[in-house]
């Protein structure tokens, strides 16, 4: 569990196609407080951790299932990429984002992107079928960042960065055309099949 609160930016510094694909992560974290089989959000994708080191710099490895490749943009992966890195919430941890599973639904792709003040305003386009489930004054986890939806229209929705967020994670590089990891609020997903029900 996550809560969509960026703690780093780390680098692929290799992938390697092992069956799976298992890929490199240069992070500032302090591996030797990681443990192997640990949880980490990189690009809000939950993956396990399989190795670590610290040479030439501090890294952990990853292990990436086709499943999760083809439902995720992990497939565009390639060394000196910047990924959002979480690590998984523990008891007592302040909640600041929302809760998180870094179980990806989808991929929503940037459309526009245009300044707003000091902020940049970023118009994404969910698929047909999460559309639903997107709702103004709502969170989203966009690449493992929490934000609070702006507006919706029909299955486009708008973000507002401010500059903090695109500092403290990888939104300051954002282009229109680039495709997103999506995962849409688990209230609202609950909600959803309650009213089916209904």
């Amino acid at each position: 569990m996550f809560t969509g609160i960026v703690t780093d930016i780390g680098r692929v510094l290799e992938t390697e196609q092992q069956g799976d694909l298992r890929a490199r992560i240069g992070t500032s974290y302090d591996v030797g407080r990681i443990d192997i089989g640990a949880s980490i959000a990189c690009d809000g994708v939950c993956l396990t951790v399989v190795a670590l080191g610290t040479q030439p710099q501090n890294w952990f490895d990853v292990q990436i299932s086709a499943e999760t490749v083809s439902r995720t943009n992990l497939a565009g992966w390639s060394p000196g990429k910047r990924v959002n890195l979480e690590r998984a919430l523990k008891v007592g941890d302040e909640l600041g984002g929302h809760i998180v599973s870094g179980h990806v639904d989808g991929l929503a792709e940037v459309v526009a992107v245009r300044p707003e003040g000091g902020s940049v305003r970023v118009t994404f386009r969910a698929p047909e079928a999460l559309a639903k489930f997107i709702a103004p004054k709502g969170s989203v986890a966009l690449n493992g960042t929490s934000l609070t939806v702006n507006e919706v229209e029909g299955c486009d929705f708008g973000i507002n960065f401010i500059p903090h967020t695109q500092g403290a994670t990888t939104w300051g590089e954002v282009a229109v055309g680039d495709r997103v990891n999506l995962e849409i609020d688990t209230m609202a997903r609950y909600v959803a099949r309650l009213r089916e029900w209904g």
